[in-house]
């Protein structure tokens, strides 16, 4: 087993396990590169996932709209589409709830990132499809912040060269900007 795959095995259990008391943080460092009409790409936690619901609430009070990944198969990138809260979703491939395909596509300013694991220099572990590294050179200019709970954070992510880091990552103890 890869060095990746058994830090997901474990952050996996870890994440399953975590019962937070406190919801994900939303800093002063998000808040001010949030403009209104700019889009922001959230996405709709499973598998113990931490909940973005903070950092979207904060998104649309300032004005933002915001869009959901919507994937098809494995070789499609994800794209994302409009949403709003309280909108109808499908659910797609590996049981995520996505928005309808004729919802428009739009291109982010900034995504919101769920995350296996997280290290303080930015490293961060994906489910390990390669959904969201792909978007992130296609939406280079976005700024990619990671979602995790605390316990999620490791000393070190394995990286390979085709990883994106993280720009900050945001957990309901604190705002991690590498």
């Amino acid at each position: 087993m890869t060095d990746k795959a058994a830090l997901r095995l474990r952050m996996r259990a870890a994440r399953l396990r975590f019962a937070p008391a406190e919801a994900i943080r939303v800093d002063p460092a998000f808040l001010v590169r949030l403009r209104p009409g700019q889009v922001i790409a959230s996405y709709r936690p499973t598998g113990g996932e931490a909940d973005p619901g903070p950092l979207e609430r904060a998104a649309i009070t300032a004005g933002c709209v915001l869009a959901l990944p919507r994937i098809v198969d494995r070789a499609t990138p994800l794209r994302f589409l409009a949403w709003t809260p309280g909108q109808p979703l499908d659910i797609g491939p590996f049981g995520l709830e996505q928005p309808p395909t004729h919802a428009a596509e739009l291109v982010p300013a900034i995504i919101l990132t769920p995350l296996v694991a997280f290290d303080r220099a930015g490293g961060r572990l994906g489910q390990g499809m390669g959904y969201y590294d792909r978007c992130f050179i296609l939406h280079r200019d976005s700024w990619r912040v990671g979602v995790a709970w605390s316990v999620q954070e490791t000393p070190r992510v394995p990286v390979d060269p085709w990883d994106v880091p993280c720009h900050a990552v945001a957990t309901e103890k604190e705002w991690i900007t590498p």
